[in-house]
């Protein structure tokens, strides 16, 4: 009977109820390997990122989609006004913005539009960022990724498949070896 009982439990414990995360095979989902920070993926292993998009921090009324970059590699950065290192990784991702990658900043966990208005304002940031207070885009798009992990970066290849994730504060020259790979692909 307590074989019974613990096959039992076993068995419960491995389905999925309604309300669980229904995750596609080419779904992107992080896994940072013996705690990684830094991760590359080798072409075979990358995994789409979808459904990434947001109300326009710079523009009134307009929608940032990933998907308005389609063919391209885009590098997504997820910040806050509130967060230390973004004051200093913000003008690295204006560098590779302006160097000619598309650059598109995810804004989480603040409490009104001005802040981080005022945060872009104030370094002349022009890169497209979404606004998600909530931060239910990141956490709905950015599957494993742990809610405090800001700041954090990921690099998409032109398929929009995730290339590299960072999650440490990085510098434009942390970025350029993911870049220069992709453009040659």
């Amino acid at each position: 009977m307590k074989r019974f009982l613990v096959l039992l439990l076993l068995l419960a414990g491995c389905t999925t109820g309604k309300d669980a995360a229904q995750i596609g095979a080419g779904d992107f989902y992080l896994v940072a390997p013996g705690g990684q920070v830094k991760i590359r993926y080798a072409p075979s292993e990358r995994k789409e990122l979808k459904g990434l998009e947001g109300e326009s921090l710079l523009e009134e009324g307009k929608v940032v989609k990933l998907s308005d970059y389609a063919g391209k590699p885009v590098v997504i950065n997820i910040w806050g006004a509130w967060c230390g290192p973004c004051r200093t990784e913000a003008p690295e991702m204006q560098k590779i913005f302006d160097a000619g990658t598309q650059v598109v900043g995810v804004d989480v966990k603040e409490t009104s539009k001005d802040h981080p208005r005022d945060f872009m304002k104030d370094r002349s940031l022009t890169y497209p960022s979404i606004y998600d207070a909530s931060a239910r885009s990141f956490i709905n798009v950015f599957r494993g990724v742990p809610a405090n992990t800001v700041p954090s970066t990921f690099i998409v290849d032109k398929d929009h498949k995730v290339a590299a994730a960072f999650l440490v504060p990085v510098l434009a020259s942390d970025l350029q070896s993911v870049l220069d790979e992709l453009a040659k692909e």
